[in-house]
């Protein structure tokens, strides 16, 4: 399934640069409005994409409340209505705002306003939680079951209403679409990476390490690249590279998923926040808490504890942010320290706060380095696998 969805996801995206090419040999687009273009259509295909997710989100909540019965199954039915409902009536606004960036996953975007609105329900909270968690899953295991072709459709005519946009360019936009379309596409390698590598339907040599590919990758972004730092959802990487983007050390912590994106994850549920606003709320703290674990269960004791004692959340994440790095910067010391050019990839990039701790302390054991951290972070290790795709 996931080797599925990430075929028709790299299709979608060739298609995006096939008609911006086509635009590109249509010279009555300015090319500054051209990039405009092509922003606003990709949004507005994601929205569609988005909510379509949603549809199959608020059929699946309803499927997973069998096990309940009773009064209890009636009155959760008509919250998880109610909350979906307001999803779907928000969802253009919101998407429009938030989806800009690329990097958010549906998970994403729609658990946090999940979240907020099932908090409203106390009483119920847990049980609402449970079935969204189980409900997402399903949601995000599958292939996208519509007609791209109309879909793109429906996006065009938006941004023809939308936009300044005149006749004459609709005309061009529509033929540049034709064109697009008209293209064929074959897939003529595939390589694999991450956990449950070696569970691919692929040959030996189309798979390869994530501490490769994320080498590699990293080395393609920014060519001067030789140190690498990978925190992604189950463990963390330093990565030494050479010149040729080739590993020539690492070290690895992957015995847990203390400090990655999974325990940051678990600290966001705990909290009843997105995992997209802890870095934000870390930056705003006043005082530093000191958190003395990055042990996914004794952490959330603490940071428990520290609540109870009246202690802000913005203070406790800021010291367990930088907790976090303190271990990540740990690692590097471990693989042979920051040499040259430092890049930073994985998840965990995303996290504002994680950036700022890695920067300082970087700064104060380490003088002039480069810190390079990509919009792209999260897809570092695909860059990689692309390739060794591409080299065959």
């Amino acid at each position: 399934m996931a080797t599925d969805v990430a075929e028709q996801e790299a299709k979608i995206n060739t298609r995006f640069t096939f008609l911006e090419e086509a635009l590109q040999n249509r010279a009555n687009i300015p090319k500054g409005k051209l990039g405009e273009v092509m922003v606003e259509f990709e949004l507005l295909f994601r929205y569609e994409q988005y909510r379509h997710n949603l549809l199959i989100l608020k059929e699946t909540v309803t499927d997973e409340l069998d096990y309940l019965s009773g009064p209890i199954k009636v009155e959760v039915l008509s919250i998880e209505k109610d909350i979906c409902q307001r999803l779907l009536d928000d969802s253009f606004e919101f998407y429009m705002e938030t989806g800009k960036d690329k990097s958010r996953f549906f998970r994403d975007l729609v658990g946090s306003q999940y979240m907020k609105l099932a908090g409203k329900e106390v009483r119920l909270f847990e049980v609402l939680v449970g079935i969204y968690d189980k409900a997402i899953l399903k949601v995000e295991n599958q292939v996208l079951d519509m007609d791209i072709g109309k879909m793109a459709k429906r996006c065009i005519k938006s941004l023809c209403n939308s936009a300044e946009i005149s006749a004459e360019e609709e005309k061009e936009i529509n033929e540049a679409f034709k064109i697009a379309s008209k293209v064929r596409l074959n897939v003529t390698r595939k390589v694999g990476t991450g956990y449950g590598r070696q569970h691919l339907p692929y040959p030996k040599d189309q798979v390869q390490s994530e501490i490769l590919c994320h080498g590699l990758g990293a080395h393609y972004m920014f060519p001067e690249t030789r140190t690498v730092l990978d925190i992604g959802g189950q463990d963390t990487k330093a990565i030494q590279v050479d010149e040729n983007g080739i590993v020539s050390n690492f070290a690895m912590n992957d015995r847990c998923a203390a400090g990655c994106g999974r325990f940051l994850g678990y600290i966001a549920d705990e909290l009843s926040i997105g995992l997209h606003e802890l870095g934000p709320l870390a930056l705003q703290a006043e005082k530093r808490i000191k958190i003395a674990s990055t042990c996914t269960v004794f952490a959330s004791v603490e940071l428990r504890d520290k609540l109870s004692l009246g202690e802000k959340r913005e203070d406790i994440l800021s010291g367990l942010h930088r907790a976090i790095t303190k271990r990540a910067m740990s690692l590097i010391a471990r693989s042979g320290g920051i040499d040259n050019e430092f890049t930073f990839t994985g998840g965990v990039a995303k996290n504002e706060s994680v950036v700022e701790n890695l920067k300082e302390m970087t700064k104060e054991n380490y003088s002039g380095i480069t810190i390079n951290v990509s919009p792209d972070s999260i897809y570092t290790g695909s860059v990689g696998a692309a390739l060794f795709a591409k080299r065959g």
